[in-house]
């Protein structure tokens, strides 16, 4: 049985954690950085590396502690490598290194959506590939075919916003504050998700890809109207964003060939209202509906760790000099999306 240490810094979340190949999680540690970059609206990127620096190393320290382990007793050392705001990346990463080198442990560069992507098989081990992925977090909404380690085929991406950013921004014009995706979710409860006419951008479409940048804009011209209440609009705004990414994962569902579950993972997907609406279209399509807990949805260092089990049963690894990278698509060889610009 292997023991990985994982670390992810990929954004606002420092995190630490300590992973078996028999899907145990030894202990976990999550920095959040909400107060610091709540002023702000948003992640500015300076103050979010600046407190990777400040805590990585303290952080991972306490993370053995609670395991009662040491460094000898860890089997590889996994870290986030890309993509994300690249100061946070290589705070990381370099720490990552620099434990490698001084314990002789494997390296392994773990891409940050693969973490997200192979999270479900860290809480559910019955999940075999393939399986259809929704991936849908503050960065990216993607659904992919995940076909193993490494092995990933894009089906759709967003040709503009990801979904969770629109959920901030669309949180951020109703005075919601930060973070905008949950405090929007419980906002949405109180209203009526029909009670506003927002548009469900390329719904219908023979076109697989998202579209969120004209629903943002949508939720600005009812605020400013003042014909709406502010739940109603969550609420709307909520019942848009479910009713594109079931028309769009349903069009991807009838593209491939069988899968074994249909997934979804990434921030997004700690939301109950459309994690429901998914397991409702799985049951439709007669499959499994698999979505990891919701300590797993949000960035964290298992998932990171948990990606690095799957590698190093691989026999993978890499050197000391691998590079940082900003951007880092799961599927290298998808063609550029008409529009979509470096977002795909």
């Amino acid at each position: 049985m292997s023991t990985i240490l994982g670390i992810e810094s990929s954004c606002d979340e420092t995190a630490a954690a300590l992973v078996t190949s028999d899907r145990t999680i030894l202990a976990q540690r999550i920095a959040s950085q909400d107060e610091a970059h709540r002023p702000y609206g948003g992640v500015v990127p300076e103050i979010a590396a600046r407190a990777h620096a400040e805590r990585l190393a303290p952080l991972i320290e306490a993370t053995l502690a609670d395991a009662g382990m040491s460094l000898d007793d860890v089997d590889a050392i996994a870290a986030t490598a890309g993509p994300g705001l690249i100061g946070g990346v290589m705070v990381g990463l370099v720490t990552a290194k620099a434990l490698a080198m001084a314990t002789g442990k494997p390296l392994i560069a773990v891409n940050h959506l693969e973490g997200h992507a192979l999270s479900p098989r860290l809480a559910d081990a019955a999940l075999e590939y393939p399986y259809m992925l929704l991936l849908v977090s503050g960065g990216h909404c993607q659904i992919l075919l995940v076909e193993g380690v490494g092995k990933f085929r894009r089906l759709a991406t967003t040709i503009d916003d990801a979904l969770g950013e629109a959920f901030d921004k669309s949180a951020k014009l109703l005075g919601l504050g930060y973070p905008g995706g949950p405090a929007m979710e419980r906002l949405a409860r109180e209203g009526n998700p029909r009670g506003v006419p927002l548009p469900r951008p390329l719904v219908g479409s023979s076109e697989p890809h998202f579209s969120f940048a004209g629903l943002k804009s949508a939720v600005m011209r009812a605020k400013q109207s003042g014909l709406y209440t502010d739940a109603d609009i969550a609420a709307a705004f909520q019942q848009a964003a479910i009713d594109c990414l079931i028309d769009r994962t349903r069009r991807a569902l009838a593209s491939v060939g069988p899968v074994n579950a249909l997934v979804v993972a990434g921030g997004v997907a700690a939301n109950k209202a459309i994690r429901a609406s998914l397991e409702a279209l799985a049951t439709e399509h007669r499959l499994d509906f698999v979505a990891p807990p919701l300590a797993l949805c949000t960035d964290n260092a298992a998932m990171i760790a948990w990606a690095g089990v799957e590698r190093f049963a691989l026999g993978q690894s890499d050197p000391l000099d691998v590079a940082a990278r900003p951007r880092w698509p799961l599927d290298p060889e998808a063609g550029a999306v008409r529009g979509a610009g470096v977002k795909a």
